[in-house]
């Protein structure tokens, strides 16, 4: 499956949008990336079923005190995860996703929570499942996270959303580690997308059966369709955030731009899900540049 023309032409719009905009703007995209760290690790865990909330995860990473008791293994989750994440921004243009880059970003996000596997690929006797999915034996691993890079970085014909979307199919098809493959694997997606000058999108935790639906699609029919839309979907509205902040837009709550408008509120949200109007999520909260 292949990413539409229409939608191609969207996102070329759109990014042709960006780049115009984000011209003396760096300082802004960057408090906008830093604004947004605190959803993207949130909903990153979540989907792995740590069991903080949003407002948890910010306390964290502001070095707040949270008010239950919390596990010291879901504190270094959020840590780890946003130091990951503020890293890959920093490093992206300068390095390319390689073996090296790939084990060593894993071990920061394990370093605290599991040093003795941080860092490496699966060894002898260490099988992962995912759920009916049984990972290939680790003697297969290196072979195979070096081909799939190779793929990558050889094929020059595919369009960049639709090879970002079978390399993450394929990465937690491997499943090269003992623990962390999902984390990393969407840190891996926006790793891809800075690369080539795109901002950071965000997986989340609300849209998860979904996301899981696109490694069953794929493991029985050998299709990544649905993986692709939900990439296509989450950088239009990455792109359309940012577009707003640096048109210097009014940024209002979408049920506000609703009645302002004389508009359905359920219509405007379905829009906003398909992201056939300019609107995006800040904490959950559906907006739009007014």
């Amino acid at each position: 499956m292949a990413t539409p023309k229409p939608v191609k032409k969207r996102i070329e719009t759109l990014k042709a949008e960006y780049d115009l905009l984000r011209k003396d703007k760096e300082s802004l995209l960057a408090m906008i990336d830093e604004a947004e760290l605190p959803e993207n690790v949130y909903n990153s865990n979540a989907i792995e079923n740590s069991t903080l909330t949003l407002k948890e995860t910010e306390k964290i990473l502001l070095e707040m005190e949270v008010s239950r008791d919390i596990s010291l293994r879901e504190v270094f989750e959020a840590k780890n995860l946003a130091k990951v994440a503020e890293y890959i921004r920093k490093k992206t243009q300068e390095l390319e996703l390689d073996e090296e880059m790939i084990l060593l970003l894993h071990r920061m996000l394990l370093t605290g929570i599991d040093d003795a596997i941080a860092g490496r690929f699966r060894k002898k006797g260490e099988y992962v499942r995912i759920g009916t999915h049984v990972a290939p034996g680790p003697e297969q691993v290196e072979a195979m996270v070096g081909a799939l890079l190779g793929e990558y970085s050889s094929n020059f014909s595919a369009y960049f959303l639709d090879k970002i979307a079978k390399f993450h199919i394929d990465f937690e098809t491997i499943h090269p580690f003992v623990d962390g493959n999902g984390r990393i694997g969407r840190v891996f997606i926006n790793y891809q997308l800075l690369r080539l000058g795109f901002p950071s999108i965000i997986i989340r935790d609300k849209e998860k059966e979904e996301y899981y639906n696109a490694f069953t699609e794929y493991r029985e029919k050998k299709k990544t369709k649905i993986i692709e839309r939900i990439l296509v979907l989450a950088l239009m509205e990455s792109l359309h955030k940012r577009i707003a902040y640096l048109a210097g837009k009014k940024i209002v709550p979408l049920a506000d731009y609703a009645k302002k408008q004389g508009k359905s509120s359920n219509a405007l949200l379905n829009a906003a899900r398909r992201q056939t109007i300019p609107a995006f999520r800040e904490r959950g909260i559906w907006k739009i540049g007014g």
